[in-house]
C-alpha cells in the first residue's frame, strides 16, 4: 500500500492543488481515465468543505488529505479538525447550531456532502466533537500481463 499526504493551511487557494495531486496519484494508481474528473471534484468539494469548516470555527490547523493506493482500489481521505455539529447524525453526541450563521454553515456542509455522494459511489463521512474524515475510494484497473 503506498500513501501519499497533504496537509495545507485552510486557504481556498490550496484546494485546487489539491485536487491536481490526487488526479494525478489516482492515474498512477490505475483508477480509469473516464472517473479522473469525478475524482478531481470530489476532492475540490470535501478540501473546500473542510477549509469552510476550519473558516468558521477559526481554526488554523491544516486540512488532511491522504490518497491511498492500493491492490484494487484508490481512496482518499479528507479531513478536518472542526468539531461537528452535526455529529449526532454519524453517531457522536453535538451542539445544535446556535445562530443562523451556524445553520447556513451547516447547510452548506450538508450540501457538499450531498456532491460528493453523488460523485462517489463508495464514500463514507464520520464525524465528532474532534473533526471530520471523508472517506473515498475508486476502484482501480489493473495493469495487463504482458505476455
Amino acid at each position: 500500500m503506498a500513501i501519499v499526504e497533504l496537509r495545507f493551511s485552510a486557504l481556498p487557494e490550496h484546494v485546487r492543488t489539491a485536487r491536481l495531486v490526487a488526479a494525478a496519484v489516482a492515474r498512477r494508481a490505475g483508477v480509469d481515465e473516464a472517473v479522473l474528473d469525478e475524482v478531481r471534484l470530489a476532492v475540490g468539494e470535501a478540501c473546500s468543505r473542510a477549509v469552510g469548516l476550519h473558516v468558521g470555527h477559526g481554526l488554523d490547523t491544516p486540512v488532511r488529505v491522504a490518497l491511498i493506493e492500493e491492490e484494487k482500489k484508490f481512496s482518499i481521505e479528507v479531513g478536518d479538525a472542526a468539531p461537528s455539529a452535526t455529529a449526532g447524525a454519524h453517531g457522536s453526541t453535538g451542539p445544535a447550531p446556535a445562530s443562523p450563521a451556524a445553520d447556513s454553515e451547516e447547510a452548506e456542509s450538508e450540501m457538499g456532502l450531498a456532491v460528493i455522494s453523488g460523485l462517489v459511489d463508495d464514500v463514507e463521512v464520520i464525524a465528532d466533537d474532534k473533526g471530520g474524515l471523508i472517506r473515498m475510494s475508486w476502484p482501480v484497473t489493473p495493469e495487463p500481463v504482458l505476455p
